[in-house]
């Protein structure tokens, strides 16, 4: 059985969530936090959809402590995951986190779990991930290497670390382009991308959680961990998401188990090789040729 405790993040896929479920019901965690929005008013069939998931959830056949926090009404993606990660953490000191489009590689678990304790006291470490976008040819010597992006599909934190989240975004209103986030992140074509991101879900155009933690971790100076095999397919992407609706090179990326024993780093240090990888191919914005080249390519698809 799985001793971490664990939260999964449902709303209204019923599909993408049965097949992460059974991931967990293999897992068999003890501890098992279900964080479930409401319906939104707008959409009239969304409430059967948000039932129809609450039911796959409804029961565990193993042993199992169960706290369900569910939402009436529509509160959004960024309250709803903070209000319910807040809760979370403050009847736990950690948790391994999944969304309902995080299917999970059997060896997530306990490679999450293994890091939660090597890492639990270490201030540095803010958040360990399961995906990657490393490839197989990453060279990496180590099971897994420090980074500057704390990723969001498949982690794990603490609540040591999870105190500097701050929903007001209080830290981008008063010190928006300073210093500290060119010291984040040296590409400036990257670094405006991030501005931009920060910027939307500050004016709440964007209704997103985790670009607060990202804020987050870089402000309080703390480093990611994350696997040069990929543990995590998200399988969320299209049209009825809240986020990922178009088409990605990063949809239902290949999955790839966990050797063990892990091989750790020496040290904290960045692999800024990865780094740089994972920033050029996931957070950089395309070159106008590269955008006009796929919006023909859709043109013609259509």
């Amino acid at each position: 059985m799985l001793e971490t405790p664990l939260v999964f993040i449902v709303f209204n896929r019923p599909e993408t969530t049965r097949r992460v479920w059974e991931r967990i019901r293999a897992a068999r965690p003890r501890r098992l936090f279900v964080i479930a929005d409401g319906p939104r008013a707008s959409r009239p069939a969304e409430a059967e959809l948000c039932a129809a998931v609450r039911q796959i959830v409804a029961q565990t056949d193993w042993p199992c402590e169960v706290t369900r926090e569910y939402s009436t009404p529509n509160l959004g993606a960024a309250v709803r995951v903070s209000s319910g990660l807040a809760a979370v953490f403050a009847a736990v000191e950690e948790a391994i986190i999944l969304e309902d489009d995080c299917l999970p590689d059997p060896t997530f678990f306990p490679f999450c779990t293994e890091l939660l304790a090597r890492y639990r006291d270490e201030p540095k470490v803010a958040q360990i991930a399961g995906c990657s976008f490393q490839g197989e040819n990453h060279g990496g010597r180590t099971s897994y290497y420090f980074s500057r992006y704390p990723h969001g599909w498949g982690w794990a934190t603490w609540r040591r670390a999870w105190r500097n989240y701050d929903h007001s975004m209080r830290a981008w209103r008063e010190e928006r382009g300073g210093a500290w986030l060119a010291q984040a992140i040296g590409d400036p074509v990257e670094r405006r991308s991030w501005e931009q991101s920060f910027d939307a879900t500050l004016s709440g155009s964007v209704d997103a959680w985790d670009y607060r933690w990202v804020l987050a971790v870089w402000r309080a100076g703390g480093l990611g961990i994350a696997p040069y095999r990929n543990l995590i397919s998200n399988i969320g992407f299209g049209a009825d998401a809240t986020h990922t609706r178009g088409s990605s090179p990063w949809d239902s990326l290949s999955l790839a188990p966990m050797p063990f024993p892990l091989v750790h780093p020496a040290g904290f240090a960045r692999d800024e090789a990865a780094d740089e990888r994972t920033g050029r191919l996931v957070f950089r914005p395309p070159s106008w040729p590269v955008r006009v080249v796929r919006r023909f390519k859709k043109l013609f698809a259509a």
